[in-house]
């Protein structure tokens, strides 16, 4: 008779993106056999900015990057809501210590490629599979097919799509939905510091509010790139693709009128990229089987809590201790849905709330929304986002 251990449970992930690779070194961690299939011929990352609130950080330090965060991001000192056109606080949050104090863990501003690769590098490079298209799945009871345009098939205990706001897996499990465009369109790019180095910008995260757009900058990369995103109304989406290169000037006449440290940004850009901000309605179930979702996958945002990251970091945390405390896997993906669902749509409609409350125009609800700013109630003061940022992703007692 044989003493031997039984295999590990097996895992694909479709998807490498930053939800995809930390659900995999969560899972790798925990004893899972877990691969990472990605469409993409490399592991990369068109984005710029991120924020990494100490959600997020408490995840990643957990999967050993704690190291990596402090080389490479920036402690912002404060989140700091302004208006429009005087520059006038409106809320300012203190970030620093003052988060590790009340949560525990820091918060980072980051390069989203910095953050990517960081990942990517964790990962032993035979669990990471690039110009794997996902094509197909079979959920065969006891075990999962999936199936790849490079004729690859590989059979898991578990399929896990993390392929973002176009999923094919979640496409195949609940069928086809179109995203909504929200109404939003953002310029973003990245100016070198030194360009800036005569405004003497502060190291926090700044949020102009103003009517019909906001405009919010920060430090990335260790301090030498300021990451700016520039948030505008519109009615329609024309353009081919949901990222074009945008024109700097188009940006710069979109803010007229807006403080003129706005404009000093704009005006040191070499190349800017518009980028349309489409979502979709909350799911109620993101499993089937032995088959769930994470991430943009299933609950894709607008960027207006700073939380898209970093919750599909969470649902990667969840999962691995739901799957971890029991061993029947749709039994342990009934109990991840149940944790995350209820959180993740929360989170959904406060990002979809502050697109209305970040672009009101001058007038009576304005001043109203800046009085209750002023009283440290709402936004990012840290009362008002401790049920955000105090969770601990991992902890799943009572599932």
């Amino acid at each position: 008779m044989s003493d031997a251990e039984p295999p590990s449970p097996s895992v694909a992930i479709v998807g490498g993106g930053i939800g995809g690779i930390a659900a995999a070194l969560s899972l790798l961690q925990a004893g899972f056999d877990v691969h990472v299939y990605e469409r993409a011929a490399a592991i990369s990352e068109v984005g710029a900015g991120i924020q990494v609130s100490p959600n997020a950080s408490r995840v990643l330090h957990r999967l050993g990057l704690a190291d990596d965060l402090a080389r490479m991001g920036v402690r912002p000192l404060a989140w700091h809501q302004r208006r429009w056109d005087d520059g006038r606080t409106l809320l300012r949050a203190d970030l620093g210590d003052a988060v590790i104090e009340a949560f525990g863990f820091p918060h980072y501003q980051m390069h989203r490629a910095d953050l990517l690769g960081t990942l990517a590098g964790a990962l032993p490079p035979e669990r990471l599979h690039v110009g794997h298209l996902f094509v197909g799945l079979d959920d065969r009871g006891e075990r999962v097919q999936a199936r790849f345009a490079n004729g690859t098939t590989v059979e898991v205990d578990l399929l896990i799509g993390a392929d973002g706001i176009h999923s094919a897996v979640r496409e195949m499990l609940f069928g086809p939905q179109d995203p909504v465009f929200t109404g939003c369109a953002a310029y973003r790019g990245l100016v070198p510091a030194e360009r800036l180095r005569h405004l003497d910008l502060e190291v926090t995260a700044q949020i102009w509010m103003g009517p019909e757009a906001h405009f919010v900058h920060y430090f990335v990369a260790s301090k030498r790139l300021v990451n700016f995103v520039a948030v505008i109304e519109q009615d329609s989406w024309t353009r081919e693709s949901w990222t074009d290169p945008g024109d700097p000037a188009d940006a710069i006449a979109a803010f007229e009128g807006w403080h003129p440290q706005l404009h000093e940004i704009l005006g040191a850009v070499d190349e800017t990229f518009i980028w349309a901000l489409f979502d979709r309605p909350p799911l109620l179930h993101w499993s089937r089987g032995r088959v769930t979702l994470l991430g943009d996958a299933c609950h894709p945002m607008l960027p207006f809590m700073a939380q898209g990251a970093a919750q599909a970091l969470e649902d990667g945390a969840t999962l691995t201790a739901c799957l971890t405390a029991n061993e029947d896997i749709p039994a342990a993906l009934r109990d991840y849905e149940r944790l995350r669902v209820p959180r993740a749509s929360r989170i959904q409609a406060v990002s979809t709330e502050n697109k209305t409350r970040f672009h009101l125009p001058d007038g009576e609800r304005q001043r109203e929304r800046d009085a209750a700013m002023a009283g440290g109630g709402t936004d990012f003061a840290i009362k008002a986002v401790e049920w955000i940022y105090a969770h601990d992703a991992a902890a799943v007692d009572g599932a």
